[in-house]
């Protein structure tokens, strides 16, 4: 499926096919959809099936949750509120969050939540768009209070509970005390889903009306959402959780009367969405394009900029250096990119076959979506294997090597 080669070798687009192919043939991974775009040119491979036991076949429209690689594309709406200054970067966000003033911080990651000093100042814009705004998932402090009450307060993604309603979220969340002081260090996951609760009263919208109208609309990402619809059900996959230690395919999520089947009471923008590869190749096009889509400007390019250029100094990075170089099984360059943007990781260094200055995230439900300046490059490849083993990860990483090796100009 293709059109033109734009920029690629036909015996480098062979081989991309063939190690994707080799990766489902293995039967680690039932089924994908990758898309390579450049010049104006798409090439597409749909291959396997949407169950690890058959089913149909994986289809160019195939609908997948998108986890993390929610993150860049959600951030969209908080940058449109900076371009019409309806936020500022140094505004304190306690004007529309106020369960988030008068902040206290644990003297240390173990401490009991009650051994606290009052933070230094107030929480930021600023420190939500760039994930240093002193909570998040530390995969290095798991056993601690604070991440037991995280998990207990029902305020990430993965667990067997939905999260609450934004108003019932942010409201636990600030009964809890911030890991480090606003603006020390960069944290996963859950500045992305005070962002969301953000949005929503800053706009008076749910998340999801706000970016349907400003963002998917305009780029025509009509399958964007943060549940699947009855009518389009039959396109999203059964999502899987292989056994770390036997590899046997558990079903993580069905499609019928799956998470994804119904409208969430949480719109989270650090891992709800689901989308196909067209859709999320048009967001990184206009990312690409400093952001106009046909000739309509989604963002302003220097919001595009912001997003996409290294925001963190070494010392608020060191915490993602540090997962890079321990978990160095887990995912394509899952943290060694070097920077990190808003709302995604941005190459300041060259650690294997892209460039600096290339720009995406990956999902733990087996996505990787990137777009790449030098050469005018995207690419996405999205699969329904999470990443509770290496495997979406190893393939992952097969696909970015085979498509920056196709390229030939």
């Amino acid at each position: 499926m293709e059109t033109g080669k734009g920029g690629f070798s036909e015996a480098g687009l062979r081989r991309l096919r063939e190690v994707l192919a080799r990766h489902v043939e293995s039967g680690k991974i039932p089924g994908l959809v990758a898309l390579v775009g450049r010049g104006g040119v798409t090439h597409v491979e749909a291959l396997g099936t949407m169950r690890h036991d058959g089913g149909a076949p994986m289809r160019r429209d195939t609908i997948f949750r998108m986890a993390s690689t929610s993150k860049p594309v959600a951030m969209a709406a908080a940058m449109v509120l900076l371009d019409e200054c309806r936020l500022r970067l140094d505004d304190l966000v306690e004007q529309w969050l106020p369960e988030l003033a008068d902040r206290q911080v644990l003297k240390r990651i173990d401490s009991p939540l009650d051994d606290t000093v009052p933070a230094r100042r107030p929480i930021t814009v600023r420190d939500l768009l760039t994930s240093t705004f002193g909570l998040g998932m530390d995969m290095t402090a798991l056993g601690t209070p604070i991440m037991g009450a995280i998990f207990e307060q029902g305020l990430t993604p993965d667990l067997p509970e939905p999260m609450p309603g934004p108003d019932e979220w942010i409201r636990r969340l600030g009964t809890l005390p911030l890991m480090y002081q606003p603006g020390e260090r960069w944290q996963y996951q859950i500045s992305h889903d005070v962002l969301s609760v953000l949005v929503a009263r800053v706009t008076g919208q749910p998340l999801e009306t706000f970016l349907r109208e400003r963002v998917f609309g305009p780029l025509g990402m009509a399958d964007t959402a943060f549940h699947v619809p009855a009518d389009k059900i039959d396109r999203l996959p059964t999502l899987y959780a292989p056994d770390p230690q036997t590899g046997e395919f558990h079903v993580w999520d069905e499609a019928e009367g799956g998470r994804w089947s119904r409208p969430p009471a949480f719109q989270g923008s650090g891992g709800g969405l689901v989308s196909t590869v067209d859709d999320y190749h048009a967001y990184f096009q206009m990312l690409l394009n400093g952001g106009t889509h046909d000739g309509r400007r989604i963002l302003s390019r220097p919001a595009v900029e912001l997003m996409t250029t290294n925001r963190l100094t070494p010392e608020q990075n060191a915490a993602r250096t540090a997962m890079a170089t321990d978990n160095v099984h887990l995912s394509y360059g899952q943290g060694q990119h070097g920077g990190w943007g808003m709302g995604m990781a941005v190459r300041t260094y060259r650690g294997d076959y892209a460039p600096i200055g290339q720009f995406g995230w990956d999902g733990g439900s087996g996505t990787s979506t990137y777009a790449d300046p030098s050469n005018q490059l995207t690419g996405l490849l999205l699969t329904q294997v999470g990443m509770s083993v290496p495997n979406s990860a190893r393939l992952i990483h097969d696909f970015w090597t085979t498509l920056y090796q196709a390229l030939d100009d």
